[in-house]
């Protein structure tokens, strides 16, 4: 059988051109690079995003938990990771510019189109935001693909900055992590507004007595001759579209209870409950 012929980088960015790759915003942005594009290290996700509606590809375990706050931020309204820096000539040309090499593809010895890992809407303008452990800003090599990547950012006047596991609030983003498939909730309209408003109230009333979240939701479950997990899961789903707001620098331990709550009602009104 004959073996298929390897892709040239360039032909290879031509593909990704014609496919849209880097292109649209919201749930038909695509980005440039997929998870199955690059030597897998085990800790690439996709990730269903709420504030788009697609499919996320995210390569490391700090891109997945920067893309969490993202997420969880009220100002922002579209998140395009893997935003390719194109026309390729132009880095190159920077590159040239600093007198430093322009990173090439290690298989082809071809130069490869430039990514940030984050290009982040929020409200009415962009940011870039590149996603670094803090000791790999320590190596030159990395200071120097930075600064071909802030240059470009520069030239069209978008701010671009730095992101690094010292900076993401480690708590808050796994109280996200917990919940957040459950932003959208199935149960919510096969349930009904009346069984939705019973967890609600259940749940709520067993906190309130001090109870811890894995028995109170356990409690409403067989109350209410629900499936077991339902009301946690429901739970989840308050806490991920921001109905019930806690303290989320306080990590979330179903075997603790869940204090001070403050209930948002159906009319946008905040009233405290809880202790």
């Amino acid at each position: 059988m004959a073996k298929r012929k390897r892709e040239s980088t360039w032909q290879q960015i031509e593909r990704r051109i014609k496919e849209g790759r880097g292109e649209g915003v919201g749930r038909d942005y695509k980005p440039w690079l997929y998870i199955q594009d690059v030597p897998s290290t085990g800790r690439a996700s996709r990730i269903f995003g709420w504030t788009c509606g697609r499919i996320h590809h995210l390569m490391s375990d700090l891109e997945r938990d920067y893309f969490y706050i993202l997420e969880w931020a009220e100002d922002v309204s579209d998140i395009r990771e893997q935003f390719p820096l194109l026309p390729l000539e132009e880095t190159l040309s920077i590159a040239d510019e600093l007198g430093i090499r322009h990173p090439m593809d290690p298989k082809t010895n071809e130069p490869v189109v430039l990514t940030t890992d984050f290009l982040i809407t929020f409200r009415n303008r962009n940011v870039a935001r590149t996603i670094k452990p803090h000791e790999e800003l320590e190596k030159d090599r990395t200071l120097e693909k930075f600064e071909i990547e802030r240059r470009y950012w520069q030239k069209r006047n978008i701010e671009w900055g730095i992101v690094t596991d010292l900076d993401i609030p480690e708590n808050i983003v796994r109280n996200i992590e917990w919940f957040h498939k459950e932003y959208q909730n199935d149960d919510v309209s096969h349930l009904g507004v009346f069984t939705v408003s019973s967890i609600e109230r259940i749940v709520h009333e067993q906190l309130e007595n001090g109870t811890t979240l894995a028995k109170a939701t356990s409690f409403c479950d067989e109350k209410l001759g629900l499936e077991a997990g339902t009301a946690l899961a429901m739970i989840k789903h308050f806490l991920a579209i921001k109905r019930w707001r806690v303290d989320m620098s306080v990590r979330i331990n179903p075997g603790k209870p869940l204090s001070n709550i403050t209930i948002v009602n159906s009319t946008g009104m905040d009233f405290a409950l809880g202790g």
